[in-house]
């Protein structure tokens, strides 16, 4: 058991350009570790653009598979999370695109912005150990998440982007294929029309939101794994 935590730790202390290299020689516990690393960022990045749980999850799962199979695309100019975040985004923009047809960006970019925004305060939650505390944030967590929802597709996926996984104005203007002064303005938007329906008490949740953690975790790691044909024991 001891030689087991310590391998497990000696892993965790791999970057990911080591990972990467164990990974192409189909070592699972390698493979594992990657997506357990990953996985919150290419869940929320899906679901800002499908604005489904289950939809997001099988785009997670796809990308993963694409990226494990082909890793010799990965070259180490950009960081790990970010050619795994563009292989995630353009699976569920291809999907966007397959299930309606686009909301036309400039009719979004059309929408009033006469008035002064008010910019939502974002701080990152705090842990507590109080049940009661836990089950407050967890509700107010749950009305974050369905206003972000309710945001313009364009401006939801910017605050996601943004605000929520902390990517640069100009990572996230690449990601998106857009000027990084329209990556602002949409921000700028998105953080307004929250405003207008949230108070500024529940900003607090804003870095739970949307987790991908537990069973939803494992179940997308459990599920890549299978498909990619490594049989490795689950990291206890």
């Amino acid at each position: 058991m001891q030689t087991l935590a310590l391998a497990a730790a000696e892993l965790d202390a791999l970057d990911d350009r080591t990972l990467v290299e164990r990974a192409r020689n189909r070592d699972g516990a390698a493979v594992r570790l990657i997506m357990q690393r990953h996985n919150r960022r290419l869940f929320r990045v899906a679901r800002s653009v499908l604005n489904d749980d289950a939809e997001a999850e099988d785009v997670v799962q796809e990308a993963y598979v694409r990226a494990f199979t082909h890793l010799d695309g990965f070259r180490g100019e950009a960081r790990l999370s970010t050619w795994l975040t563009r292989i995630a985004l353009n699976e569920a923009l291809g999907r966007l695109r397959r299930r309606r047809t686009m909301i036309g960006l400039k009719e979004i970019d059309a929408i009033d912005d006469q008035g002064e925004a008010r910019v939502i305060y974002l701080p990152s939650a705090q842990q507590d150990s109080d049940p009661e505390a836990a089950a407050a944030r967890a509700q107010v967590r749950r009305l974050l998440e369905r206003a972000v929802d309710e945001l313009p597709e364009s401006f939801r996926i910017v605050f996601v982007l943004r605000d929520i996984e902390e990517m640069s104005i100009e990572e996230t203007a690449s990601h998106l294929g857009l000027r990084p002064e329209t990556v602002k303005t949409r921000l700028h938007r998105a953080r307004r029309l929250l405003r207008q329906s949230l108070d500024r008490t529940l900003s607090s949740a804003v870095s739970d939101t949307f987790p991908c953690a537990g069973a939803r975790c494992a179940r997308i790691t459990e599920a890549v794994l299978t498909r990619l044909g490594i049989d490795t024991p689950s990291k206890k």
